[in-house]
Parts: structure tokens; sequence; C-alpha cells
């Protein structure tokens, strides 16, 4: 029968006693991790968010006591009253290993099963198992720390942005669906029949409103919905830390955004970054390393060898230049030994499964011998080696196509092979993306759409080109990466009336569209409008990144996978049919 703690409060937790407490009467509570019966003698590990903590039970002294102690099992919830002591045999693998608890007292709250896993901090349990019992996954040290990590990260935040002006604002979670770049989920209405909400996948026009409101500095820690296909660095639900500010430019931004980064680091890890962050345009980026989130921590760019090639007798090479494409490679040093044939078979079907062709190779062990040497002259394989500066021991990679596929794939691999090889540095690289195109060209639909959210404002010199050359349209927006990860989006946001009705007919839409979609905005904008920018930033990536986890499911108390359920709890589950007749909808089965 579990007991109360009548006469017993809590005076530390388990983790924070040291040496200097000796002589002191605590009380402890938590979890049993490890039970030790050495006859006259018993120890308990007890374990809490801060620690473990050695309890100490002589039969001798107390023998109800001892005999309560002799019962407790691993996960038995305790309660225990005593005074600190120097152990006679230390430690020195947890911070309380010097001292242990003579207890006086002690209340068994709760009983527990054998869990289905053991509760430690390095476990091999497999995580499907590990997430159906999530309450239990949760008591090891690892994700605790992952969790109070994330949880000073947003203090810090809300401390950062409180100190600078911001106010905090929540905006509505049930909002009208409009085109954010991935699926809405849907909520429906009982009151308003046949009609539905959205879950916001960002508060971006709310926030807007906002500057219109006058509320010049915003913050948010806005929970965002994405219905859309998951991945280690993504969730269906995740958490936004949101801002907009009003009468700045993309340089106060920035600034404002480093500064917070300056003090995440300084609060949560004790570290000094430097600022200001390097910054690459996106042309850059995607040129020199194939991605517009570059993990600039090494170097293995991608270097255009087309005009060597385009006179060759190599088909694939100068097949793909007449097409208009490109032929690229990039060099991997010292990675002759590591890159067998075998191997580079294997990297030829990975880029195949990413839309490559195949890939062309030269492996340079005592001498060069390239995949397709055949085709060339000793001075053009000399002319190639020369230009990317290959040498013994390197090989190089080759992929030959349409630009965009030759910089994907490339990108790609470089990061897989930055891998294989372990040369990527254990360090912070920050890095902000700017000037975007404004517009992609789609090569289905033969139509250019917009790369970010229609309100989103083109540089002031690009405006000439609206209607007569959407390639040469700049946006002012602007990306924060760290480590190759996409951290953020922000943008300077379209406040003229005019000028974002040509936006609207730009993007090609009708005006029973924009009246339907942002008719609101756009009257809102009729009354004075501040200029103003803004940008969120993914609180689960940067909690995910300082945490050196693998994946969001590591620094989310409750996580989804990869087809956004929940183990633990079975959802999403079935409604009852009388639910579903009160909201007029009706289950109808649909081809997978």
């Amino acid at each position: 029968m579990a007991e109360f703690m009548t006469g017993l409060k809590r005076t530390n937790y388990c983790g924070d006693l040291r040496l200097s407490d000796a002589g002191k009467e605590v009380t402890v509570c938590g979890w049993v991790q490890r039970c030790r019966d050495l006859g006259q003698l018993i120890f308990i590990d007890l374990r809490d968010r801060t620690g473990i903590v050695q309890l100490a039970f002589n039969d001798k002294t107390d023998k109800e006591i001892f005999d309560k102690a002799f019962s407790c099992r691993s996960e038995f919830v305790l309660a225990a009253k005593g005074v600190v002591c120097e152990r006679s045999s230390k430690n020195s693998e947890i911070p309380t290993g010097d001292i242990e608890i003579l207890v006086n007292d002690l209340r068994v709250l709760s009983k527990a099963q054998t869990p289905p896993f053991e509760i430690v901090d390095e476990t091999s349990t497999n995580e499907e198992l590990r997430l159906k019992y999530r309450y239990l996954d949760l008591r090891r040290r690892p994700l605790q720390n992952n969790i109070m990590l994330r949880s000073k990260i947003a203090k810090t935040a809300r401390d950062y942005f409180a100190e600078n002006g911001f106010i905090e604002i929540e905006t509505p979670m049930m909002i009208k669906s409009t085109p954010e770049g991935a699926r809405d989920y849907l909520v429906p209405s009982r009151i308003h029949n046949g009609k539905f909400y959205a879950l916001p996948q960002s508060p971006q026009i709310y926030k807007q409103l906002l500057m219109v409101s006058g509320f010049d500095r915003y913050i948010q820690l806005a929970r965002c919905f994405r219905d859309e296909d998951l991945r280690a660095d993504r969730q269906p639900e995740f958490t936004q830390i949101d801002m907009e500010l009003s009468f700045v430019d993309v340089e106060d931004i920035l600034e404002v955004n480093e500064g917070l980064f300056k003090r995440l680091f300084k609060e949560v890890l004790g570290e000094d970054l430097k600022t200001p962050f390097e910054r690459m345009t996106y042309t850059e980026a995607m040129e020199n390393y194939g991605s517009d989130k570059p993990d600039i921590r090494f170097d293995m760019k991608i270097q255009d060898i087309s005009d060597l090639v385009k006179d060759c007798s190599f088909g694939v090479f100068t097949g793909a230049i007449e097409n208009g494409g490109s032929v690229r490679a990039i060099v991997a040093k010292n990675a002759a030994e590591v890159y067998t044939r075998k191997e580079i078979d294997k990297l030829t079907e990975y880029v195949k499964g990413i839309g490559a062709k195949g890939l062309a190779y030269v492996r340079w062990v005592d001498e060069p011998n390239a995949s397709f040497k055949k085709f060339m002259t000793e001075d053009e394989l000399g002319a190639i080696y020369e230009r990317l500066g290959a040498e013994k021991g390197d090989v190089i990679f080759i992929v030959a196509d349409k630009t965009s596929v030759v910089l994907s794939t490339l990108g790609a691999l470089r990061l897989t092979v930055a891998k294989r090889l372990d040369i990527i540095p254990d360090e912070f690289k920050f890095l902000w993306i700017v000037d975007f195109p404004f517009f992609e060209y789609d090569d289905e639909s033969g139509e250019w759409i917009a790369m970010h959210h229609p309100f989103t404002m083109p540089k002031e010199d690009c405006l000439q080109y609206l209607d007569t050359d959407p390639s040469k349209v700049i946006a002012k927006a602007f990306d924060l990466t760290l480590n190759g990860v996409e951290l953020s989006s922000g943008s300077m946001r379209i406040t003229d009336p005019e000028l974002q009705q040509k936006m609207f007919r730009a993007l090609k839409l009708t005006d029973e569209e924009i009246e339907a979609k942002f008719g609101f905005l756009v009257e809102a904008y009729k009354y004075g409008a501040p200029p103003h920018g803004g940008m969120g930033i993914g609180l689960d990536r940067i909690a995910m990144l300082l945490c050196k986890a693998d994946s969001l499911r590591d620094v989310t108390a409750f996580p989804k996978v990869q087809n956004a359920s929940e183990l633990m709890s079975s959802c999403p589950a079935p409604v009852d049919k009388e639910s579903l007749d009160v909201l007029g909808i009706e289950i109808k089965e649909t081809s997978k």
C-alpha cells in the first residue's frame, strides 16, 4: 500500500547534494535506479531529474526501515529522510559520489511493475518500444537533459526579447486556411456546418496585422502545424520563435537575431559566439555547395568543369552540356583507400536514387584511374585534375545533367562523403543565406512560381523586371542556417497595396482568389501599414543542434513517428459516428 508524505517535505534534489552538505538532515524524493543488498547493509540509488544519490540502510540502526528498503525494487517511488554523510567508498563517476544519506525515515510512495525496458542512460532498446512507453523513456538522463535544455532555450529567448522591447502576443490556433507551402490540418466546425478552420502553419498573417495594429515588436513561441512527410528534422507540430518588427530593414532583423543566438550560446552552453555571422548569397550557396542550407564546416566545394569537357568524346558529358546542363565535380581528399570500387558502386546507386543518371569518378591510388579515361586524351584529363586541385590519394566525383540535378546531387553527395570520411569538425557554424530569387521556374507547369509567401518584398531595384524577366527579381528574404540545418526563414514584407496587387497578378492569382484568401489583410493595408519584416526560428531544431541529438524526437516530449502517428496514445484514432454526424462528416475510403 502506498504511503503518504505526511510530516515529510522535500528539502533537496538528489543530484544537488555535495560533501559540503555533510551533517545536514535532508529529505529527497525520486525513483529507485538500483538496489544493492550486502546482507547487513542495503544501498539504494535514488534518481530524480537532477541526478542520483545513494541511500544507505543498516539493519542494526532501524530494522523496520531496513526491511522496508529490502522490499524496494527498480522504479519504486520513494521519499527518504536522513543525514548526509561522507562515503567511505567514493564514486567519481557521479557528482554526488562523495556522499550518501543515512536514512532514518523511508516512505514507499508508489510501487512499480518491472518496466518493459531498463531505465538507463545508454540503451539498446528499439525506439518503437521506447516511444510506446514514452513516459518511461523520458526518465532516462539523456532525454531529461535534452528537454531541460530546450526549456532553458525558451526561457532565455523570452528574456532576451523582453529586454529588447518585444511584446509577447498569442495569435489564434484555429484560423482561415491559406496557402503556406504545405497541406493544412483542418478542424471541422460544428456551429458552421460544412466549414473548416485550419491549424496555423505559421502566424504569418496575424503577426503582420499586429504591425498594422501598432505593436511594433512582436514575439511569440508559436505552435505550428504542417501536414507533410516527416524526416529527422521535421515533426507535424513544432514550435517557432516567431517575431515581427516595424520600422526596420533587413540589417536590423539580422542584428536582433545574432544578438539572440549570442545570448543563447552564452547562457545555455557557456560559449562566446562570434558575430556577425558569415553571409552567402543564394546563388553562391547553390553553385558552391548544391544547397541553400550548406554545411560550411568543411570545404569540398562543387566545381564546374563544363568548359574543359565540352569538346571531349565522352557523350555523357557533351550531351548534358548540349542540352543546357553542366558537368561539375567534388574532390574527396585522401579518400582513395576508403572509396574502393565497391564503395563507389554503392555511391552510384545512391545518386541514382536521388535523381541523377549516374556517377563518373577518378580514383587516384598510384596513378589516376578515371571511369571515363578511354574517352579523353591525357591533356584533357590533366586539365581536369589541375582545375580541381586533385592529387594522389584523392577521389573525384563527377555528375553531368541538368544543372539543377547536378547541384542537388553533388550537394547531397558532398555530405554523404564527408560523414563517411569523418572530416566534419565538431563545431557550430552559422550562415546567413541572402538574396533569394523571388520566383522559381516550374518545369511541369511551365510557369514562374513564388519561392516565398506572396507578401515577401522584392528588392527595389528589381521591381522593373516583375513583368518582363521574373528570373532577375531578387527577394528581400533571408535564411539562417547552422551546420547545414535551416533554423529560420524571414523577409521584409510588402506594405504598399498597389505593389501587393502587382505581386498577386505576377503569381497569377485572380481577384476572387485574392479576396477569398487574403482579403482582410489587403483591406488592413489600406489604413496605414508601417514598413516591417520578421522571421520564425525553429525552437525544436535549435534544441536538436545544441543537444547534438540525431532527431527532433530526441528533444520533443511526445513526438510523432514517420507516418505522423504517436505510438504511446495510438493517435490518430477513429471517431465515433455520433461525433461525425454532429459535424456533418462522412468517412469515405480513399486509395493510398
